[in-house]
Parts: structure tokens; C-alpha cells; sequence
């Protein structure tokens, strides 16, 4: 859909979402981290390919049924039951130990050179995510927390997007009203979800076909035109 660019004087902030406009995994898989299947196998070497598959569509819909980012430690309980493994301390503590970030994850090329014009010409901004209450430390692990005034994480929040409670979260923390805060997710119903709430909202759809529903842009770079 083309739209004209809001006002640059209504405008004060961008609401970003994580996982798709900011940072990409590192070989295509969000969940189980990439070392999933590593760690298990160090625990239990007999498990095959094809039960690794089936655990983790397992973990998929567990994922799907939840209201909210489920615990870390039962996601991965339930694969593991799956699998026929143990969820013994031990293992847990290993499937959750702490690597750098930038093992498993990336940004797109285009995030930070435009989150650094964007906070060059005063726009503040904050992330509204669906994702574990980590983010803000693999935001840091990945060099581009220092642009973030606040987070809205499901995970803490106990809510997922279009939840009003996640839009709401962090444009209350920036003390903006929803009309100055520009929303960008690449999932175009969730900006559609944002725009009903009073936001403006651009749907990023860097590899995907737009919705004509819903505005859109192509690069992260197209939000520097609103301010």
C-alpha cells in the first residue's frame, strides 16, 4: 500500500521488533538455539536426526498454544520428553548456558548503520518483542542495545503481540502517545493490529511480497523518510 510518510513533527519514536527486522539466526532456525542438538547429543549420543525433528515440531506447537513466550526451562523440557531424555539440572543448565551471541545471530546489514542516523536525529526508540527476557542481553552481545530506551518482551510482560499491553508497554515507557511512535514488525498483521491501536505502523518486507493492506516498506532504511 502506498502511503503518504506521517508527519515528522508528529513522529518522535520507532517501536521495533526484534526477530525479523533487527536480527536474523544464524542458519534460519529462532528456536531450539543453533547448538540444540549438540548439547543433547553430548547427553544422550543415541538420538537420531528424524527424533530431532520430531521434538522440536514438538516445541513448535508448544510454542503456538502458548499465550505468552513460554518458560525457557519447560520449552525445553518438553522436547526432551520427546526425545526420551532426562531433563536432568545439569542438562537444563547446559541447553541454556551462555554463549556470545554473535555465535548464533546476526543483524541484516541495513540495522545499524540506520539505528545510528535515526538516534542522530533524535528519534528515540524501543523494542516490542515476543521473545525471552534475554533480549536486552543479546541486543548487547550484538552491539545495538545502546539505541534502546526501553523493551516490551512477552516473556516478562506475560502477553504476545497484538496484546494492546506489548504496543502499550513501550510507548508509556518512552512518555509518548501512540500517534508520535511509528510501529515495525515484519509480520503485517501485528502492524495492522498497531495502526488499530492508534499507531503508525510500516509492515518490513525485506524478502516477502507486501501486503496491500497494510503499508509497507523494503530496507529499515526507508524509516529515516519519516523524520
Amino acid at each position: 500500500m502506498t502511503t503518504p510518510p506521517a508527519s515528522p513533527d508528529t513522529l518522535q519514536a520507532v517501536l521495533l521488533d526484534s526477530g525479523g527486522v533487527l536480527m536474523r539466526p544464524i542458519g534460519g532456525r529462532w528456536n531450539p538455539r543453533a547448538d540444540f542438538e549438540q548439547t543433547v547429543l553430548a547427553h544422550a549420543p543415541s538420538i537420531t536426526p528424524e527424533q530431532f525433528t520430531a521434538a522440536i515440531a514438538a516445541g513448535d506447537r508448544f510454542f503456538a498454544a502458548s499465550s505468552s513466550t513460554p518458560d525457557y526451562d519447560d520449552y525445553h523440557r518438553l522436547m526432551l520428553h520427546h526425545l526420551g531424555v532426562e531433563p536432568t539440572s545439569r542438562l537444563l543448565a547446559d541447553l541454556r548456558r551462555e554463549v556470545p551471541p554473535s555465535v548464533f545471530l546476526e543483524t541484516y546489514p541495513d540495522v545499524e548503520e540506520t539505528l545510528e542516523e535515526l538516534r542522530r536525529r533524535g528519534v528515540r526508540m524501543a523494542v516490542v518483542s515476543d521473545a525471552w527476557p534475554g533480549l536486552p542481553d543479546l541486543h548487547a552481545g550484538l552491539g545495538i542495545d545502546r539505541f534502546f530506551e526501553a523493551y516490551a518482551i512477552s516473556a516478562v510482560l506475560g502477553c504476545n503481540k497484538p496484546d494492546p499491553r506489548m504496543y502499550h508497554h513501550a510507548s508509556a515507557a518512552l512518555e509518548l502517545a501512540p500517534a508520535q511512535c511509528l510501529f515495525v514488525d515484519d509480520d503485517p498483521d501485528l502492524v495492522a493490529a498497531a495502526i488499530e491501536l492508534g499507531y503508525a505502523g510500516r509492515a518490513l518486507c525485506r524478502d516477502t511480497p507486501a501486503d496491500p493492506d497494510v503499508p509497507s516498506i523494503t530496507s529499515l532504511t526507508e524509516l529515516l523518510q519519516f523524520f
